[in-house]
């Protein structure tokens, strides 16, 4: 029933890089890179992608979590770019329900705010002809009485009404996962912890014909390996720079970065109906907006607010929290709910990204300009052919995807592949697996269904072996909007290439998101079944354990500050 996607995989996939001459190298594994890989591979083409990290170790697991057309583009009158958008947006909802869900979006005014009711009225009417009225439903005028009654302790003075509207949540994450397994299904070569090091040039010194590899990994490492390929591209996000540089000394930055910060709350602190838009007033000077999103599907429900925009260090690995974001938010946060008197007490958890902003006079590094190929990504050749893709946003992958492939061809023939990710998780297969448990009499919580579809009795199996196996997992209590977590976390070590603890913990199930303790109440039992698959020794789990309990006291730094 699911397609392994493992360390043993992986293995496999460093065994094909050492012998096999590969038409395409990836470099990256968010999901601009899994949307190349999985694009090329579709093609019938034989693709490898490395990634320094874990899958969706960057932006990628650190993004606002929505699927949306950009109303803000709206104001500049790129038409194009919304309705491109929102046509994604539609594809993704249908073909994706299990990571990708409708959102319901509120949006208050009040008095003084940069834009008036009857502005965002035509916005919002322009938003669902946009979408060729395919919205999850249709946006509509709030009066302040009317917006008080859903959101009782919203701030009452100065408001003047509203509007509701939708567009999209998702699990980022999950995506980049799901997109890399099908890419493995389509026969691409994946390996996470792989480092590309520097090209290799063909006898002319002029074409770039592969990369200079390095295992990462702590088990049955490879060492140096030289990857071939015809072409490469580079997903690398944030770390675009850094990779431009190992491939010519005369790489010109394309980048401009900005780093967002968000703030987890529980849901029950702020039980908001939908997401709401905040903005600060024309007095502050400051005309831009966060948002407070609650999310019932992650763990027993959260509220993630965010985000911030503001200068951040050359490496992105430096990026950090700090107390001028967190003061931020709070602050938005106080003058929309003074209600409810929140402090940073209640914040469960923070994370941050870099967004790879494109600079104003960024160039590839070999005399040649770049490639605008929408007002969100940009393409363009680096020294010895290497093609190189930045910026985007996650709705729009599978286009950034495609023209990444058929830039890195000399091809337009490419076409964007219109079959779901996981054919185990369309509405169609999540119905037919609840009616399979139901003749079983298998007690599998719906949540599971929805979030792995025909997967989830594959993870009730896993459950019920987990169990003959190990008794004294009898007595493992999940914690609150985790159920089987034990079962789950075995199917991640089989399907989602988990290598290490902190893979699972920060971007495969929610854990350090959604959890006051971080799940560190379940480490003990998560690192026992950890060990047996990796084959590792005791001192190796303890230092994993160890590792693990660094990383989230380094990603709470900004709230002990």
């Amino acid at each position: 029933m699911e397609q392994e996607f493992s360390h043993k995989t992986r293995q496999k996939s460093l065994e094909r890089f050492k012998s096999e001459v590969f038409d395409l190298l990836v470099i990256g594994g968010g999901i601009t890179g899994a949307a190349a890989a999985r694009n090329a591979a579709s093609r019938g083409l034989k693709v490898a992608l490395v990634e320094r990290e874990d899958f969706a170790y960057g932006t990628s697991s650190r993004s606002s979590k929505l699927i949306h057309g950009g109303l803000r583009y709206l104001e500049n009158l790129e038409f194009h770019l919304v309705f491109e958008a929102l046509a994604e947006r539609t594809f993704l909802l249908k073909t994706a329900p299990h990571r990708v869900r409708p959102l319901l979006f509120f949006f208050p005014v009040y008095k003084g705010d940069i834009h008036g009711r009857w502005i965002l009225s035509l916005g919002l009417w322009l938003y669902d002809l946009l979408s060729l009225f395919r919205a999850p439903g249709f946006h509509k005028g709030l009066s302040q009485k009317a917006l008080l009654e859903k959101i009782p302790f919203l701030k009452s003075e100065g408001l003047q009404g509203g509007f509701e509207y939708y567009d999209a949540s998702m699990w980022d994450e999950g995506l980049v996962i799901e997109t890399l397994r099908a890419a493995s299904r389509a026969g691409c070569a994946i390996a996470n912890q792989v480092e590309a090091l520097e090209p290799l040039w063909d006898d002319s010194k002029k074409v770039c014909c592969g990369f200079r590899v390095q295992d990462r990994g702590k088990f049955k490492n490879q060492g140096k390996i030289e990857l071939r390929a015809k072409k490469v591209i580079v997903c690398a996000g944030p770390w675009t720079d850094q990779l431009g540089l190992r491939i010519s000394s005369e790489w010109k930055n394309w980048l401009n970065p900005s780093k967002g910060v968000h703030l987890v709350f529980d849901l029950k602190r702020i039980p908001i109906p939908g997401a709401l838009v905040m903005g600060h007033s024309e007095e502050s000077g400051d005309g831009r907006i966060s948002f407070v999103i609650p999310r019932h599907d992650l763990g027993a429900g959260v509220v993630i607010v965010g985000t911030t925009d503001g200068p951040t260090p050359a490496d992105p690995d430096l990026a950090r929290v700090e107390r001028e974001d967190v003061d931020y938010l709070m602050s938005m946060l106080k003058r929309y709910f003074p209600s409810l008197r929140l402090t940073e007490s209640d914040i469960i958890s923070t994370y941050v990204g870099v967004r790879p902003l494109m600079g104003k006079t960024a160039s590839t590094g070999n005399g040649g300009g770049l490639q605008k190929v929408s007002r969100e990504h940009f393409i363009g050749h680096g020294v010895g052919g290497v093609v190189f893709v930045a910026g985007g946003k996650y709705t729009t992958h599978r286009k950034m995807g495609k023209e990444a492939v058929d830039f890195a061809l000399k091809t337009g023939g490419g076409s964007e592949i219109d079959t779901p990710i996981n054919e185990l998780a369309t509405s169609q297969e999540m119905e037919s697996a609840r009616k399979i448990a139901k003749e079983k009499g298998w007690p599998i919580p719906q949540s599971l269904f929805e979030i792995y579809g025909k997967e989830a009795l594959g993870i009730y199996q896993e459950h019920l072996l987990l169990l003959a196996k190990c008794p004294k997992f009898q007595n493992f209590k999940d914690p609150s909007g985790f159920p089987l977590l034990l079962a789950q976390f075995r199917h991640h070590l089989k399907t989602g290439m988990v290598l290490r603890l902190e893979d699972f913990y920060l971007r495969r199930l929610p854990l350090f998101l959604s959890l006051a303790d971080s799940g560190l109440s379940c480490l003990e039992a998560l690192a026992e079944i950890w060990a047996e698959e990796m084959e590792a020794c005791e001192e190796q789990m303890k230092g994993e354990i160890e590792s693990l309990k660094q990383e989230i006291s380094k990603r709470r730094q900004g709230l002990s500050e």
